[in-house]
């Protein structure tokens, strides 16, 4: 299979803003709301956005697989895999915070190779892939030089759940550490590090479709995007973005 990137970008790109569009025409407005077994929220949004990139997908690259938080998966053994994450931050959402985002990750035999996070409600597109950089809207982003703990600001989405999956002490430490912690969490906040308007993101809980777009839009971003073991990548369930710099000192805090 011949595999273009470019084209690959661009058709994400295409496809996310269609499909995050759509969930403006609920936002703030009349949505309908359930509860998946897991008791994480879901809205008709939600489903109507992943439907819309899912046809575009099948329309313009019919070989594709698709993996997809509410409607599963389809011909997942392709080389190339779509994951979708149609609402990020559906709790942003059903409350009017305009922090939430539609997320696009795109694997090659198994590597995330294009990502891209866009928060309709602010009008922010990030997008990357393997190779051509990390862009706002259009224009390269990097994320900050920040060579120090005492000066970064540290964004996580939910306190409790570093106490829920053990992290509590070192989430304390990092917040001694730093110079501000901010909930400005989910994706969003991976975007904020991407975009140098922040340092530090952490997410002790990440399923696939919230961690594929990620790692592309931080690495090309000139980031790191690890597990809290230091390992590069999306399958182990959590997730930290920041520097090159920070790094090494935020890991070591997370494994004593």
């Amino acid at each position: 299979m011949d595999i273009d990137l470019q084209q690959l970008l661009a058709a994400a790109i295409e496809f996310g803003k269609a499909g995050g569009d759509s969930t403006l025409n609920y936002f703030n407005k009349s949505f309908d709301l359930e509860f998946k077994k897991d008791q994480s929220p879901v809205t008709n949004a939600d489903r109507e956005s992943e439907r819309i990139i899912r046809d575009l997908i099948n329309e313009h690259f019919p070989e594709h697989g698709i993996i997809g938080e509410e409607f599963g998966k389809e011909n997942e053994e392709s080389d190339v895999v779509w994951v979708l994450d149609p609402i990020d931050g559906t709790q942003s959402f059903i409350h009017g915070v305009p922090l939430y985002t539609t997320l696009i990750g795109i694997l090659i035999n198994n590597e995330p190779k294009v990502g891209l996070i866009y928060a309709p409600a602010t009008g922010e597109m990030v997008s990357a892939a393997e190779g051509l950089g990390c862009t706002l809207n259009g224009e390269m982003c990097r994320v900050r030089t920040c060579d120090k703990l005492s000066d970064a600001t540290f964004l996580s989405t939910e306190v409790n759940t570093f106490d829920d999956y053990g992290f509590s002490t070192p989430f304390s430490r990092l917040l001694e550490k730093s110079r501000i912690h901010r909930t400005w969490g989910d994706a969003y906040g991976h975007m904020l590090v991407a975009t140098g308007r922040a340092d530090i993101m952490i997410d002790p809980i990440l399923n696939l479709w919230d961690a594929a777009a990620l790692m592309p839009v931080i690495t090309e971003a000139g980031g790191s995007f690890t597990d809290l073991q230091g390992t590069p990548t999306i399958e182990t369930g959590n997730g930290l973005s920041c520097n090159t710099i920070l790094k090494n000192e935020i890991l070591t805090i997370f494994s004593e």
